[in-house]
């Protein structure tokens, strides 16, 4: 058999005197964790604002290398817009390309590229084809043929 008699409750009501803290070490303690709460929150928020930077002024560029435009217009798109998006940029250039020399080609309709469509092969009928002029020429020549070999350098001079 034990000899202890003692009630559990009493052992979490024994503290050491040294070790308690008064209200002042507290406080300061909190105020340090909370300056350094601060100062990790404003590190972390300088790095965001950094990587952000860098994103906006990446998407500018790779759509000025797209489209062709200077590279200088990156500094105009990055003060004129707050939300930079491929699309916004495009927006933006759309706007005012006339300042780099970048014009807008114009849309294209269906019925457009059908004429245009249209129009090539007529090209390649005229250019391939024989003219009546030509055609009647050279029945008149191999007409007036004297002998065999005009006949021969007719048919293979055409």
């Amino acid at each position: 058999m034990s000899n202890n008699y003692w009630d559990e409750d009493e052992d979490d009501q024994d503290t050491d005197t040294d070790t308690q803290m008064d209200g002042s070490d507290l406080l300061k303690k909190l105020r340090k964790a909370k300056r350094n709460d601060e100062k990790r929150i404003k590190e972390l928020t300088e790095q965001l604002e950094g990587l952000s930077k860098s994103q906006r002024e990446r998407t500018v560029k790779d759509v000025l290398e797209k489209k062709g435009v200077n590279p200088k217009a990156q500094r105009l798109i990055l003060k004129d817009l707050e939300d930079i998006s491929e699309e916004s940029v495009n927006t933006w250039l759309d706007d005012n390309g006339d300042l780099f020399g970048l014009t807008k080609e114009p849309a294209v309709t269906q019925e457009q590229e059908l004429n245009r469509a249209a129009l090539r092969q007529q090209d390649v009928v005229t250019q391939l084809g024989t003219t009546p002029d030509k055609a009647q020429d050279l029945l008149n020549r191999v007409m007036n043929a004297a002998n065999a070999e005009e006949l021969t350098q007719l048919i293979q001079g055409n």
